[in-house]
């Protein structure tokens, strides 16, 4: 657990999946994809190991205390996981990042990235990846914070095959 004066991140527990649902969806709201995400908070409980199973993901909150709100308050998430490199060994992939409007601007996003280059660190992951729209201002934040932009420097392009032509292709065998 990571804390400074103003926020504490921490792996999220079962009582903070209903909170981490519902900025899934402020986050799919932002991204102009309000009808994306099909996940309910069983799944992030199943996927996040969080009921005693197998863990596939890692699910992390940021909270803040302010002088409004004496209580510590969830004001962020992330989820990662890690993935494999041929050339570097073990990876973390960030999938989503996400701080609540209201609390931009005050350093939470540079903290909550921090933190998790951190865990990559403790994880002994050679890399930490993610992408991020073409549209999204975030960019600019991500150049500060020495992120590299793969599709400029290295060319390569982020694919996706979609569970119906998952289904297809396994069909075609």
């Amino acid at each position: 657990m990571a804390t400074n004066q103003k926020f504490t991140f921490r792996r999220a527990k079962i009582e903070d999946i209903a909170a981490v649902r519902q900025m899934i969806q402020e986050l799919a709201d932002f991204e102009k994809m309000s009808d994306g995400p099909k996940i309910t908070e069983k799944d992030l409980v199943r996927d996040a190991g969080l009921d005693g199973g197998q863990e596939y993901c890692h699910i992390y909150v940021l909270e803040v205390q302010t002088e409004e709100k004496p209580t510590l308050a969830i004001i962020g998430y992330c989820i990662c996981f890690y993935s494999y490199s041929t050339w570097q060994g073990k990876t973390y992939f960030l999938e989503d990042v996400y701080v609540r409007p209201a609390y931009r601007g005050l350093g939470a996003g540079a903290y909550i990235f921090r933190a998790v280059a951190a865990k990559a660190k403790e994880y002994n992951c050679q890399r930490l990846d993610f992408h991020v729209l073409s549209w999204n201002p975030a960019r600019k934040f991500y150049d500060r914070m020495g992120a590299i932009d793969l599709t400029e420097t290295e060319e390569w392009h982020f694919y996706r095959v979609n569970a119906e032509q998952i289904e297809k292709l396994a069909n075609e065998l």
